[in-house]
């Protein structure tokens, strides 16, 4: 008994000490990335812009865009980056969705095993106790001497237990534990994917119910303006070609009427989809006029932010655990000690087993060396050394991809701005023009063909700054899948 207690004792600080490499990684450094050094000339060009003092005092009814602001990680939560855009309803649905989303029930259900495959690949760390009984009639035979007729009932407690002397086991728990967080890593990953569909087919949407209200406002305007070509007609002031051209265009406006409200339904049917749900009407919120405003644009990614992403993150526990498997490997090559025993009770029948006459009992101490396996221990070694070269190399590669896309995403957004900004400018100074044309229709100085061509270049316009507006959004979007998770806004700026 003190021989066994010692041993455990030894084993257990020599637990401590695991055999192989280090588990640990170090992310290669890169300089995070700024707008300003991957725009030409160091900044966004500028252009003219006729109405930029009408904007500056708010003459032309167009949001102010917000200017940039620094970012700061915000580690508490992964979906807080949805306060950024502003609309309650976004917060609605993409919970709605994490709640019902079938795909991400299955991440969710791969992180349950693989927590149970660490349980298992713990257990090992402990020892195995087995109850087992058995009742026997037995007959041998002794050679010359005859043959010996037995009874025997045996009721036993078989302990097995492996000293982890080398770390080999607890080289196996880590690899299954750098498992588990690696399919954890998954499932943050589907809800990044998630909250990003989710977001963007919602904007999708509001742009359709954008281009929708146009087309509505267009159609009637035509309507009002065909209706005033027919007195004009009736009274002989125009021809009947005028009023052919507008009732075409007047149709024309119809028919995109009824093409987006199929749009409208189809995307809906879309976002039900991704939450969970039967077809049928989904929530609004704010515009997004209302969202564009609210969004703040940032001027530098912190690098922090791209090495939490999910991707990058299951790239560093892959390799984490390669390079446990590589000391699992190494621990198969040292000795192995076994601590084994039974107690229980004998006897030729049921009656009197638990006597203390009838006491049986064994401990064992054994060690087992490979002294030759073909060279299978060492070319194990070479194959988990080269599996974790090949799992450093995808970790590298995913931080590189992580900053590329985190540079792309945030010009993007960047110069999605200023797109913006110019759209806007061209909406507004197409809607002088086509109120000036029907002025000048309307006093008979200019013909039909100037007011149609102003109202068609406004409709395109219009449609244009809708589908702008949802763009610089979804760089938002685009924005947040890249950095992998939330982000807020500095404070005091």
């Amino acid at each position: 008994m003190r021989r066994t207690i010692a041993i455990s004792i030894a084993a257990a600080i020599l637990e401590g000490c695991a055999i192989g490499p280090s588990t640990s990684v170090r992310p290669p450094t890169y300089p995070a990335p700024r707008v300003a050094d991957s725009l030409p000339g160091g900044s966004a060009r500028g252009f003219f812009d006729s109405l930029a003092a009408a904007r500056a005092r708010g003459d032309t009814g167009v949001p102010v865009i917000p200017a940039a602001r620094p970012l700061v990680l915000d580690p508490s939560s992964d979906q807080a980056w949805l306060d950024v855009l502003g609309d309650s309803a976004v917060v609605r649905l993409v919970r709605q969705a994490v709640a019902n989303n079938r795909d991400f029930q299955v991440a969710t259900a791969r992180v349950r095993e693989y927590r149970a495959l660490l349980g298992v690949a713990r257990s090992d760390l402990f020892p195995q106790i087995n109850l087992n009984g058995v009742a026997s009639k037995n007959q041998v035979v002794f050679g010359s001497f005859g043959s010996l007729k037995y009874d025997v009932v045996r009721v036993t407690g078989d302990l097995s237990w492996e000293l982890d002397f080398w770390g080999r086991i607890r080289r196996q728990t880590q690899a299954a534990s750098f498992d588990l967080k690696g399919r954890q890593e998954d499932e943050r990953a589907a809800v990044v994917s998630l909250v990003g569909d989710v977001v963007t087919a919602y904007l999708e949407l509001r742009e359709l119910d954008r281009a929708a209200e146009i087309s509505q406002q267009t159609l009637e305007s035509r309507r009002a303006t065909l209706n005033l070509a027919q007195r004009r007609f009736a009274q002989g002031v125009i021809s009947e070609l005028d009023v052919r051209q507008f009732e075409a265009e007047a149709a024309a406006s119809a028919t995109r009427v009824a093409d987006f409200a199929r749009l409208r339904s189809e995307k809906e049917h879309q976002l039900n989809i991704l939450l969970g749900e039967a077809p049928g009407p989904v929530i609004r919120g704010a515009s997004l006029e209302q969202a564009v405003r609210s969004v703040q644009v940032p001027d530098s990614i912190p690098s922090t932010l791209l090495l939490r992403r999910p991707d990058v993150m299951r790239a560093e526990r892959d390799l984490q655990a390669a390079t446990a498997r590589v000391g699992l490997a190494i621990g198969n090559m040292m000795p192995r000690v076994m601590l084994t025993g039974q107690y229980g009770r004998q006897h030729p029948g049921f009656d009197s087993l638990f006597a203390k006459a009838n006491e049986v009992y064994v401990g064992q101490i054994g060690v087992s060396l490979p002294i030759f396996t073909g060279l299978r221990n060492e070319n194990q070694v070479s194959a988990a050394r080269a599996r974790a070269d090949q799992a450093r190399s995808r970790y590298e590669q995913a931080v590189l991809q992580a900053f590329r896309e985190g540079d792309d995403a945030l010009v993007g957004l960047r110069l999605s701005r200023d797109q913006l900004t110019a759209q806007e400018t061209q909406t507004q100074a197409l809607a002088r023009a086509y109120a000036l044309a029907m002025q000048r229709y309307d006093n008979g100085i200019s013909s039909y063909l100037e007011v149609l061509d102003s109202q068609r270049a406004l409709f395109t316009a219009q449609l244009a700054l809708v589908a702008q507006e949802r763009q610089y959004l979804v760089q938002t979007v685009r924005l947040y899948r890249a950095l992998g998770g939330s982000w807020t806004v500095e404070p005091g700026h």
